[in-house]
């Protein structure tokens, strides 16, 4: 066995406690700035779905490097998965220093593009929390670079105290800066010094010998045409799946712009929540590319399918668990926001359908993928992703929601609509045994 019960427990759990945090970083920003009014709460969401754009980006992108880097692990080329994570590295510090470029010097221009028009105060808040934060990019970017190194290794504990020290950092300046009445810029700023501290903190530590793969020279993050590429065979393909779904739900979000303040906010307040139920997918996700990408670079298929199995039936447990308690108690949680009367019953009823649909086919339609994109099948995710969305999510979203003139509900049900497309086709995927024939590294 590749993996003993030992060293599961010991990659899943980190993850786990990791992106708890993350949720919970979300949760306190929201909740932080709803302090300052609903038209902060909207300005704030607005320009996060941008950012989440950027960053799943970023996520695509490491995911490539982790997925190449893991299969060198897995053959027992120490020197190749080395490199790999120099040049994985390199093509983040790239990205999102141009990403920063973009969105620093030209998002006074995207915003009303993209969300047309909306309250003079909900734009003003947006552009000054995009401002801030696109600063941090860079930061981020070679934070993520470092976490997907570590995590291909099978080292998950590093990125889970990195994690632990960016949202402490976080939670505290933000209290700080908005009791001291910054509102959207205390938060901002907070974010920002976060991800700095963090960035920096992981690039010393991917230098040192406390890294298997340790990264020793400059000359190693020099671009290398083919080490790059292998990992943008994947990387790519999967940033735009990420890009279009991100860009989709840019598109979906506008239409709920039409709806007023009230809707924009409990749409923002839900998609903040909802991050908890799915915490337990999340992890066993990202548990997937590692475990599935070293099984398959040391050639052992049955393992990656007896693992994905495992891993797939604990995602199912934990979001059992999360979306029951979400279910039972989503009037008390989003009464812990700072929203009016009408914004909070939207938010609850939207809250209530997801839990109710999310512990059917969440896992499959975004846990159970992970493994096929570790065997290096990412174009077909890919266009199951971007057909999925854009035929069924954005459509069915504007038909449910304007024509049929059901509001934020619809939005949601165009989104549910997506899942269960998605799943049918990862799991036909799956069961095909066609992923098991994809070559990463030669």
């Amino acid at each position: 066995m590749i993996y003993s019960g030992k060293q599961l427990r010991a990659l899943i759990f980190p993850l786990m406690f990791e992106q708890f945090l993350n949720v919970l970083v979300g949760i306190v920003d929201t909740l932080m700035v709803s302090k300052a009014g609903e038209a902060a709460v909207s300005g704030v969401a607005l320009t996060t779905n941008i950012n989440l754009l950027i960053i799943q980006v970023m996520a695509a992108l490491a995911t490539g490097g982790a997925v190449v880097c893991s299969q060198y692990n897995g053959r027992k080329d120490k020197k190749d998965a080395t490199f790999a994570a120099a040049q994985l590295e390199t093509v983040l510090l790239i990205f999102s220093i141009v990403a920063a470029f973009i969105c620093g010097v030209f998002g006074h221009l995207l915003l009303p593009l993209i969300f047309g028009k909306v309250e003079e105060s909900v734009m003003h808040c947006a552009w000054i929390y995009m401002f801030v934060t696109a600063f941090s990019y860079p930061f981020l970017g070679i934070y993520n670079g470092g976490a997907a190194i570590f995590r291909s290794v099978g080292n998950s504990k590093v990125s889970m105290l990195f994690s632990i020290l960016m949202n402490a950092i976080n939670i505290v300046l933000n209290a700080i800066f908005v009791a001291m009445g910054y509102g959207v810029l205390g938060v901002a700023l907070a974010t920002f010094i976060s991800r700095m501290i963090c960035g920096i903190g992981m690039t010393v530590l991917v230098t040192r010998p406390y890294n298997p793969l340790q990264i020793k020279q400059i000359k190693s993050l020099r671009p290398d045409k083919k080490m790059i590429a292998r990992i943008l065979r994947i990387g790519i393909p999967n940033g735009i799946e990420n890009s279009m779904f991100q860009v989709g739900k840019l598109m979906v979000v506008s239409m709920i712009t039409r709806f007023g303040t009230a809707a924009i906010a409990a749409n923002s307040v839900s998609y903040s929540i909802i991050e908890f139920p799915n915490i337990p997918g999340m992890s066993m996700g990202l548990a997937l590319i590692t475990v599935v990408g070293n099984c398959l670079g040391a050639g052992e298929v049955r393992q990656a399918k007896k693992y994905t199995k495992k891993l797939i039936s604990l995602a199912y447990a934990g979001d059992w668990v999360m979306n029951l308690l979400l279910f039972l108690f989503a009037s008390q949680v989003v009464s812990v926001f700072s929203l009016s009367a009408e914004a909070t019953g939207m938010a609850v009823e939207v809250l209530r359908w997801f839990s109710s649909i999310a512990i059917l086919i969440w896992p499959l339609s975004f846990t159970l993928p992970n493994a096929l994109r570790a065997a290096g099948d990412v174009k077909y995710t890919m266009l199951t992703g971007i057909i999925s969305m854009w035929l069924f999510r954005v459509l069915c979203s504007y038909i449910l929601a304007v024509v049929c003139n059901l509001g934020i509900l619809g939005v949601w049900f165009g989104m549910f609509i997506d899942w269960g497309v998605r799943s049918v086709c990862f799991v036909m995927r799956y069961f095909s045994g066609k992923w098991q024939n994809k070559e990463v590294i030669s």
